[in-house]
């Protein structure tokens, strides 16, 4: 170990005070509020809260396990039903919103009596402020995390793949447009209120004029995968979702999808009556891959012993940050800074998973820039290039 620079004495001091593990935020594709959940409430009853702890319980769980199937497992369904045992804080909320009239009178508060006097026939599409009340529930990370590990079901990290989404939209005329925030909202909201439910990371493409000279409505009508992925490479995403839609002149949607991920191409059919079915069922096939791909369940894996090396770490700073980065990847149950010298710091890595699991979770990130790996003995040794 090479210790007589003096611009790395730092380091030797961080080494010998055991700070390795002091916590740092995290700009990688880290997805929040995975154990939380605020459910619309029409009071304070017990009823009422009961029904909507379960229900929050179900959002987080499938927030954590990426997976609709899992809460139909038996542990999963008893947990539900004692969903209060998992919670560390509430706290209830209230806004206002606006909605149409003819909706209002389906809610849980009381007419408006002046709403009883003959209105024009236009009366029902003018909105009016109601208070709606929401509970935020916070679960407890710990305890959903045993549950699921002890019922041998995966849980997916906060880390997650990005998906880059394209699509081409035909009308019944047969005129064809890319998606954008202009003129197609709707499946841009249908899109991100998914992709929140499921704490998956979306990417929209810009369309700006790069965009539309790399890619045009046709080639993505076509699903002209090379097309399609030399115009993805500047959004640098982890996999990328293109769907061709057909507003057909029945009302029916009608249309195709193709999921890229690494070199897996996935092509499969679209049909629905109904936009958010047409929209949220590939979403849900495309999920369920990444997650099973990269969930893990802890104590069901054998345990690993990695050695990371890492060059580039020039200050204090840059030691903080890769350090509170390592140790926070799903896989990683213990970091120790074993080795130092000059800008290159080695680590010993304790993993719940193997060496394999840990590059591709690395992968998803931009931090760290893989060089040549090897191996010491039966030990890996993966080698990366800090470039925070």
């Amino acid at each position: 170990m090479n210790l007589n620079r003096p611009k790395h004495r730092w380091l030797l001091c961080l080494l010998l005070l055991g700070v390795a593990g002091s916590p740092l935020s995290i700009n990688a594709l880290q997805v929040s509020g995975l154990y939380s959940e605020r459910i619309a409430v029409a009071n304070e009853s017990d009823a009422e809260r009961n029904r909507a702890f379960r229900h929050a319980l179900s959002a987080v769980i499938l927030k954590v396990t990426g997976e609709r199937r899992w809460l139909e497992h038996p542990a999963v369904e008893q947990a539900l039903d004692n969903a209060q045992s998992y919670i560390e804080a509430i706290a209830y909320s209230s806004e206002e919103i606006a909605i149409p009239q003819r909706a209002a009178a389906t809610q849980d508060t009381a007419p408006d009596p002046d709403a009883i006097e003959e209105e024009p026939n236009n009366a029902s599409l003018l909105p009016r402020t109601i208070e709606r009340r929401y509970v935020e529930v916070d679960f407890s990370s710990r305890l959903i995390n045993e549950l699921l590990t002890n019922a041998n079901i995966p849980v997916w990290d906060s880390n997650r793949p990005s998906v880059l989404v394209w699509m081409a939209l035909q009308d019944a005329n047969g005129n064809r447009t890319l998606l954008t925030s202009d003129i197609n909202q709707e499946i841009i909201d249908s899109i991100q209120t998914f992709a929140t439910e499921r704490g998956l990371p979306v990417i929209f493409p810009v369309l700006d004029f790069d965009d539309r000279r790399n890619l045009s409505e046709d080639l993505v009508w076509a699903l002209d995968e090379a097309a399609i992925r030399r115009a993805s490479e500047r959004y640098d995403a982890d996999s990328v979702l293109t769907g061709r839609l057909h507003f057909t002149a029945s009302g029916e949607l009608v249309g195709l999808w193709q999921f890229l991920f690494g070199t897996r191409v996935d092509v499969f059919d679209g049909f629905a009556t109904e936009l958010e079915e047409y929209l949220h069922t590939p979403l849900d096939r495309v999920t369920s891959q990444l997650a099973s791909y990269f969930a893990i369940v802890p104590e069901a894996l054998s345990s690993a012993t990695v050695r990371l090396t890492v060059e580039g770490v020039s200050d204090l700073e840059d030691y903080s940050a890769l350090i509170a980065y390592v140790g926070n990847l799903g896989l990683v149950e213990s970091v120790f800074p074993a080795a130092i010298d000059g800008e290159q710091l080695e680590l010993e890595l304790a993993l719940v998973g193997g060496a394999e699991q840990l590059f591709e979770l690395i992968a998803l990130d931009r931090d760290l820039l893989p060089i040549q790996s090897s191996q010491t003995g039966s030990q890996p040794v993966l080698h990366y290039r800090w470039t925070r």
